[in-house]
């Protein structure tokens, strides 16, 4: 099955980081997006409440992804894995001229609280980035829908990215913010 058809749970989300493209059938990708700058190209999509994100650059890559079944994924290229939960930073600085820089949070929030968040980031979300909302997935006695929001800032040698994979069900957002950044030229 592909990773991204089926809602996921909060609790099974993992955060995976390789050194390697990944194939696209692997996943069932709602929206995605391509950028492309002089110095890099980015792949972005969004797979149910979860996503990756491909940056490459003169045969440099660095893939991250989000899902709940690392199983289906390749070990083949893979940096770091570790679960979501509560504040994490992560950075990894490569020998091919390229640094990563993640910073997570799974923040879970009181009923009231999670109504108000999710209003304004889904107003916030309307008018800018990668949207895709899971109408399909909203539970008997729930009234919001999750979603997935993902925004990016492609500067020349960095791209900056951030997501929000928005769980109603556990009154829960998960964030990320990662930097893609080409540190020196390559030889």
């Amino acid at each position: 099955m592909e990773l991204g058809q089926t809602i996921q749970r909060v609790a099974d989300l993992k955060f995976v980081l390789y050194r390697r493209p990944l194939h696209p059938e692997l996943f069932c990708i709602h929206k995605n997006r391509h950028l492309s700058r002089p110095a890099y190209q980015a792949d972005i999509w969004v797979m149910g409440l979860s996503h990756a994100v491909t940056f490459e650059s003169q045969g440099r890559c660095i893939t991250e992804v989000t899902t709940d079944d690392i199983e289906v994924l390749p070990q083949n290229g893979m940096v770091t894995s570790f679960q979501f939960r509560g504040e994490r930073d992560h950075q990894e600085e490569f020998d091919d001229g390229t640094q990563y820089i993640l910073s997570t949070q799974v923040e879970r929030m009181t009923q009231n609280l999670f109504h108000a968040s999710h209003r304004d980031l889904l107003r916030y979300a309307s008018s800018r980035g990668l949207l895709v909302d899971f109408a399909e997935w909203v539970g008997q006695d729930e009234s919001l829908v999750p979603f997935t929001f993902i925004d990016w800032e492609a500067r020349d040698r960095e791209l900056h990215v951030r997501s929000f994979q928005v769980f109603p069900t556990d009154f829960t957002i998960v964030k990320t913010q990662s930097i893609f950044e080409i540190t020196s030229k390559r030889p």
